[in-house]
């Protein structure tokens, strides 16, 4: 194995744990009801609604004065508390240890996935970073992840791919060749037939 590619959200970034950290805020800021921290998870669904959809819905359900603009705009400050996922830090570097290489793969913005990389303390762990906004491409096309892999210089059959979704880390690495490991932090798997499943981040350290 010369290069692993990872996902970020939900695979390095332990998003669940952040979202729990900024919603105990965000409830106390806007001085929310009952009910709304867990019907913002349900439509969240792990990140993949915008929350330009997100919260103009709960203003209407739960009858706010608030502004659905100034409940996104909060949104956007939970990237200053972004948590790694446990393990991460050990397993990049023992990787690193090893001479691989590391690559991450994900969709978002630029500004904010960089951030949140940071934030997680994660920057200096990894050789490359592809952001679907800052390329122009975004999963599930397998052109980002043949993107990745020519700005790390490497075959397929010599990598593998770790993330947590099973259309755009398990379908779409799997179409131009990568191994894919699947980590169940988010949506359950489906049709995909992933090439290992993780039961957390250690569990890459087995990776042939």
């Amino acid at each position: 194995m010369r290069v692993i590619l990872f996902d970020l959200d939900g695979t390095l970034h332990d998003r669940a744990a952040t979202i729990q950290i900024w919603l105990e805020g965000h409830l106390r800021r806007f001085d929310l009801p009952s009910g709304y921290g867990v019907r913002f998870l349900e439509l969240d669904d792990f990140g993949y609604r915008s929350k330009q959809d997100v919260m103009p819905q709960l203003v209407q359900e739960f009858g706010l004065e608030h502004h659905p603009d100034a409940l996104c705009a909060d949104f956007w400050t939970r990237v200053d508390s972004a948590q790694a996922m446990p393990h991460a830090h050990t397993v990049l570097r023992a990787l690193r240890e090893r001479g691989v290489r590391i690559g991450v793969v994900t969709n978002g913005w630029e500004e904010l996935q960089t951030r949140s990389l940071e934030a997680c303390g994660l920057r200096d762990l990894v050789d490359d970073v592809v952001i679907s906004r800052a390329v122009g491409l975004s999963k599930p096309d397998p052109a980002i992840h043949r993107l990745a892999l020519e700005r790390l210089d490497a075959p397929a059959g010599d990598c593998w791919f770790v993330g947590d979704s099973p259309r755009n880390d398990v379908w779409g690495p799997q179409q131009i060749g990568l191994r894919a490991a699947f980590l169940n932090t988010g949506h359950a798997l489906g049709a995909e037939r992933p090439d290992a499943v993780l039961d957390d981040l250690r569990n890459v350290l087995g990776l042939g």
